[in-house]
């Protein structure tokens, strides 16, 4: 099962539907989310996921309206019902709904904003990427999801799919917000454990590449100085150096996997980095220059 269907199945579970009010408000969140159409005086949602389809029905069921139809077609499950009085309220509610972004029930955004992930939501694995989006049937209905969610002090944005509008979290603290907004407190858990050894993995690797990359640097400039010494030797020019060269030439020698730091610390009288780096690029300069 995706981590996605898990939360929709915790979701589908949630015992809120003694609340008329939020069970009609979760409902307009499943109506104006793009798996749902309206077509020959008929409101039609479809999903591959059974607990989307279960929670569709229970908030039909829940507020009297009986006459509805389920169908498995497929991967996928129909749930078919006609647009009659008691809902005409909501049918018209997803042509215009800008009053709802003003509600200043936040139980009730909250509602619309769980029923508009159950019906169109989709959140990765965060052990591979941070992306959460919920796809709405019009720009109309995004802007407004949007504006739901900076109320409750989320951001988020918008982005135009080719089968509706989607709005989308990338950061993985404020998709863990939207998760625990809409009552998938489990997830939440979930969502934090894998997404703090997610960053501690990160956090490693990125030590570990740090610490490769100075290693790699350090080995590629041992190399040089060592060539450069052995090219003095070579010349019969070495006893000619200062005895600060010689000395920390015959160390470097000795030594090719040394830090300058720890070079410094091995001379007669001990040295920081910068010293270190002036006398062996002090033999770097003799060994370029002509016989």
């Amino acid at each position: 099962m995706s981590f996605s269907s898990e939360i929709k199945e915790k979701l589908s579970k949630i015992s809120n539907l003694a609340n008329k009010e939020i069970v009609k408000y979760e409902l307009i969140g499943y109506l104006i989310s793009n798996n749902t159409v309206y077509k020959n005086e008929k409101i039609i949602y479809k999903t591959e996921n059974e607990y989307n389809i279960n929670r569709f029905s229970k908030l039909l069921s829940n507020l009297k309206i009986l006459n509805y139809k389920i169908e498995i077609k497929g991967n996928n499950y129909i749930i078919t019902t006609p647009i009659i009085e008691e809902i005409e309220e909501i049918r018209y509610t997803k042509e215009d709904i800008e009053y709802i972004g003003q509600m200043q029930k936040e139980e009730l955004l909250k509602s619309i904003i769980r029923g508009a992930f159950l019906g169109a939501g989709s959140v990765n694995n965060p052990e591979n990427k941070y992306h959460l989006e919920v796809i709405l049937s019009t720009e109309k209905n995004a802007e407004i999801i949007i504006q739901m969610l900076a109320k409750l002090t989320i951001p988020s944005r918008k982005l135009e799919r080719k089968n509706g509008y989607g709005v989308y979290i990338k950061d993985g603290e404020e998709i863990s917000k939207f998760l625990a907004l809409i009552g998938a407190n489990s997830s939440v858990l979930k969502f934090e454990e894998i997404r703090v050894l997610r960053e501690i993995k990160n956090n490693v690797n990125r030590k570990v590449n740090c610490e490769t990359a100075n290693l790699n640097k350090t080995i590629n400039a041992s190399v040089k100085q060592i060539e450069a010494i052995k090219k003095i030797q070579k010349r019969g020019q070495f006893d000619k150096l200062s005895e600060n060269l010689k000395e920390i030439a015959k160390i470097r020698i000795e030594n090719p996997d040394a830090s300058l730091i720890e070079l410094g610390k091995m001379l007669k009288n001990p040295i920081g980095k910068s010293g270190v780096n002036h006398r062996l690029n002090k033999i770097l300069e003799i060994a370029n220059m002509n016989k």
